[in-house]
């Protein structure tokens, strides 16, 4: 028997399973690779919500954790994961210029947002306003992690690629078995998947697709990521990730022409030189009507927990999220109240 099972490996199961680790605590985890939206995300972190010039939720305090999460993660895989690089948000008006300084001023923005605006010097970019910068940020690999860390349980015989079936799992007074294995308690983090665990699928997780395109640009040598009405991030060489767009009728992993061509829209905006597009992902992000996490024990079934809902910004919160749940569960702490899914019990809950 092993303390935990966990279901699903992305930027949640990982975080989880780390906590595990961190506490000696024996785990297996079952994961079958049908959720993208971590292995394709952009993998920035960025406190700031760019569109209304606000602090992202809890932001300061994840990204603290977030911080020496990763940096513990690149000894420990012996990989590259953290890109430090500075967001600038470009200005569309002098009316965003002064909306932003208004901003800087506030409690907490105050530590991120540079008062200084930033001048344009880059020819093959329009932008006459100048930018706004956002410190102390940067990308995360995700695919990167996500390879290296499925690779690292791999060694340790602590991971299986099957596809969970639920008709197999068995509440025993111990905790559960699974096929051959037997858990004290199980966790489910498979992102969007989650729509079809008959435990958890009352919770309002409601899913944005976001898709993703990959641009050779030779003459654009920008080292920043620019957030206009799409993202331009850096991959390094002439190579850049653009995005991404937010459908929530489409809940399949398949890249779309019509996105495609809405972000090409957007880009051409922006780009003042020539560029090609060299590949293009999607992936649907588990995101929730309240957009906060989902995170806490099953209503009725002790043994069975959740940690999900991240939306676009699992980077910062998984390792946040993670480190509430083990200690709610191990030390009985109390969970956050705006992440914990007895806020829906009531309602959705049947």
């Amino acid at each position: 028997m092993v303390d935990y099972l966990i279901v699903g490996l992305g930027l949640a199961g990982i975080s989880f399973c780390e906590q595990l680790e961190k506490n000696n605590k024996t785990f297996v985890v079952v994961s079958d690779a049908s959720q993208t939206s971590s292995i394709v995300a952009g993998g920035l972190y960025n406190p700031v919500i760019l569109k209304r010039f606000t602090l992202a939720w809890q932001a300061q305090e994840q990204l603290k954790i977030a911080n020496g999460f990763y940096a513990g993660l690149e000894e420990k895989l012996n990989v590259k994961l953290d890109y430090r690089l500075p967001v600038y948000r470009r200005f569309h008006s002098v009316e965003e210029q002064n909306q932003w300084f208004e901003a800087s001023d506030k409690k907490g923005l105050d530590a991120f947002l540079n008062t200084t605006i930033q001048p344009n010097t880059n020819t093959s970019i329009d932008a006459p306003f100048g930018y706004g910068e956002v410190m102390h940020t940067g990308r995360i690999d995700t695919k990167e992690l996500v390879s290296s860390y499925k690779k690292y349980l791999q060694e340790k015989n602590a991971v299986t690629d099957e596809t969970f079936d639920f008709n197999i799992l068995q509440h025993t007074e111990e905790g559960v078995e699974y096929g051959s294995f037997s858990a004290k308690q199980i966790v489910f983090a498979e992102g969007f998947g989650l729509k079809n665990n008959p435990f958890f699928n009352y919770l309002p997780l409601q899913g944005s697709k976001g898709e993703y395109l990959f641009i050779e640009a030779p003459d654009l040598k920008e080292a920043r990521a620019i957030k206009s009405s799409v993202f331009i991030i850096p991959q390094g060489g002439d190579i850049y990730r653009v995005g991404a767009n937010y459908e929530r009728n489409d809940k399949t992993n398949v890249p779309t022409e019509s996105a495609k061509e809405g972000l090409l829209a957007k880009l051409r905006t922006v780009l003042k030189c020539e560029f090609k597009v060299v590949d293009q992902v999607a992936g649907v992000r588990p995101t929730v009507v309240d957009r906060k996490p989902l995170v806490g024990r099953h209503p009725k079934l002790n043994q069975m927990y959740v940690l999900n809902g991240f939306g676009s910004r699992g980077v910062l919160i998984g390792p946040s999220a993670a480190k509430q749940l083990y200690a709610f569960i191990e030390n009985s702490e109390v969970l956050d109240a705006d992440l914990d899914i007895a806020r829906f019990t009531q309602k959705y809950f049947r």
